[in-house]
């Protein structure tokens, strides 16, 4: 058994989430999640609402209400989509919580104790019609070095190089588009180039264990190449104080929001550690150079856990040019993996919410199960290469892979059953026929597991279907329905046995994926109370008395084994309902309508 932390992307809380942002971290981090707990591994899943940064103070201004009352409110929103979603997290918080303000603030106070956080003077972008700080992503021009006319003003998605605002050719604000002014301003900068060594050692020790998607570790060693000291406090008024002598009073100072951000999923483990009753329980998951982790999320964000986090963590441990002496915390450890999806586009474009090309996970959970949105995003999904979501190929595949198929096996599976016996039947002798069967979907659990482990979600899901289409033979070919003479009873009850047996296996193998119709499915064939736990939205609260607030949390001591179960003879299954819901094909023409589509 292994210790896996599961530290998945912080949703920035300037509003609700769309589908693209659920694919590139929520629905894979939940699949894994749930999977190595099956798999008997002690699974923390932590991750929060991002809610400092300037779009934040940009958006509320909009609103005309504080930056508290605009995260209060979407930070419930979001919590809520991603409970429903099934998302299963230990804890989902927040960082605008104490418990986060002091974490951050220690570990900054040891990277500049340790020499890595040095003082610059550089020149900050300002929009000239609010006066306020634009932060480097808000700032957008002509890539310096290839040309690209969109880069940011932290780096080029296109080249992938790192930059700074001032590198930018023509550059100008992506919240108005008017031209920045550039003024002198004092700032801390990690000092990156001392930590270079450490961060190449680290990196090129995962390529060599040939785990990490070949992108990834492709683009994080990469960016090693022009490694520079980078920024990490700002000009604004909203957010975690600097833990400075001379800075902490200093009320326009504040910590760079990504600096801040991706401690959230070591603040979070400590929050976790705090409520659970044992305040040190967190360091299982941190301090222990065998426990495992895995950081998911969407490939903008590469850059921040590959690089700015893992530099964080050592300039913390003093294990960089400079050396020094880990803090309070002590050595933490560094990702095992960082988990990157693709993009998700809609209908052939970019989601945007300004243009109304958007769907949101509210409005796909209010009008569609929750697991026809998974399945397709763990079977089409941006998970090694850029995909493009359409309706025509969410209503085709829910229709024809989840209701035909996996859905009809169920459905006739517990139809025969109830209409011949009422409960599932003992087995007689076994043909080869059936020995065949029951093996073939007991052998998924080590394939689709082993898919799963190694994050190849669409080969798992793939093979899990595959192993559908094989009952859904053995159905035809064993053809129980004909099996109508009472000589012929024993017979039908060892097919129908058989195929309960192999409905039971298949819903634990497909559980990870489709964890709210495997609740279904569990029920249908006899089963009773919840059979993959499911997270639920508490309002905890504050420990260091803050303001209460949503938590996602869960127990989930109870999800079942990753591996085969004799089903029980003798259990009722009642006349079951469809475990899916078959979709119109007037569905694409109706949301195709609400995007504005012809």
């Amino acid at each position: 058994m292994s210790t896996v932390l599961a530290a998945v992307a912080w949703p920035y809380a300037n509003g609700p989430r769309h589908i693209g942002h659920v694919a590139g971290f929520g629905v894979p981090s939940d699949v894994f999640a749930r999977y190595m707990r099956m798999a008997g591994h002690d699974v923390l899943m932590v991750s929060g609402s991002d809610e400092h940064g300037t779009p934040i103070l940009v958006q509320a201004d909009k609103e005309g209400v504080s930056p508290r009352e605009f995260v209060d409110r979407n930070h419930a929103i979001i919590a809520h989509e991603l409970a429903d979603l099934g998302c299963s997290y230990d804890l989902y918080t927040r960082t605008t919580t104490p418990n986060h303000y002091a974490v951050a603030q220690e570990l900054f106070h040891q990277c500049w104790a340790n020499g890595y956080m040095v003082e610059q003077t550089t020149r900050g972008a300002i929009s000239p019609s609010t006066g306020r700080t634009l932060p480097d992503r808000y700032i957008e021009g002509t890539c310096p070095i290839c040309g690209y006319p969109e880069a940011r003003g932290d780096q080029c998605d296109n080249c992938g190089n790192q930059l700074e605002p001032t590198d930018l050719i023509e550059p100008r604000s992506r919240i108005n588009g008017e031209v920045p002014e550039f003024v002198e301003t004092q700032h801390f900068f990690l000092d990156l180039p001392a930590l270079a060594d450490a961060l190449r050692s680290y990196l090129e020790g995962r390529e060599a264990t040939g785990t990490w998607r070949p992108n990834v570790i492709k683009f994080s060693l990469n960016i090693l190449e022009d490694i520079r000291p980078r920024a990490m406090t700002r000009d604004l008024d909203w957010g975690i104080p600097v833990p400075i002598e001379g800075w902490r009073e200093q009320t326009h100072k504040r910590l760079y929001v990504w600096f801040d951000a991706v401690i959230g999923y070591l603040s979070a483990s400590i929050e976790w550690a705090r409520r659970s009753g044992d305040p040190e329980a967190w360091r299982r998951w941190w301090n222990d150079p065998e426990a495992l982790s895995y950081y998911f999320m969407g490939k903008d964000n590469i850059t921040f856990h590959s690089q700015i986090w893992p530099a964080e963590l050592l300039a913390y441990a003093g294990k960089g040019a400079k050396g020094g002496e880990p803090g309070e915390y002590g050595v933490l450890d560094l990702p095992t993996e960082v988990v990157s999806s693709e993009y998700l586009t809609m209908e052939s474009k970019q989601f945007s919410s300004s243009r109304g090309h958007v769907i949101y996970v509210r409005d796909m959970l209010t009008r569609y199960q929750p697991d026809a949105l998974r399945y397709y995003i763990c079977a089409a999904g941006p998970e090694n290469q850029d995909s493009d979501f359409t309706w025509r190929e969410f209503v085709q595949r829910t229709n024809s892979e989840l209701v035909a198929g996996w859905g009809n096996l169920v459905n006739r599976t517990a139809s025969m059953i109830h209409k011949s016996f009422g409960e599932i039947p003992a087995a007689g002798d076994l043909t080869d026929a059936d020995e065949a069967l029951l093996s073939t979907v007991r052998e998924g659990f080590d394939s689709v597991g082993d898919l799963i482990g190694r994050h190849r979600q669409r080969q798992a899901i793939a093979e899990a279907m595959r192993l559908v289409g094989e009952a859904n033979k053995y159905v035809t070919d064993q053809a129980p329905f004909r099996l109508k003479g009472e000589d012929e009873r024993p017979r039908l009850a060892t097919v129908l046995h058989v195929l309960a047996q192999a409905v039971s296996d298949l819903n634990t193998i497909l559980a990870p994926f489709l964890p709210h119709s495997a609740n279904t499915v569990h029920r249908v064939l006899g089963g009773e109370g919840a059979f993959m736990p499911m997270p639920e939205v508490r309002e905890v609260a504050d420990l260091d008395g803050g303001p209460a607030y949503p938590v996602i949390t869960g127990d989930y001591a109870a999800i079942p084994r990753w591996a085969s179960r004799p089903v029980v003879a003798g259990a009722t299954v009642a006349k079951p309902t469809p475990v899916f819901t078959k979709l119109d094909e007037s569905v694409v023409e109706t949301e195709l309508a609400r995007l504005g589509h012809d």
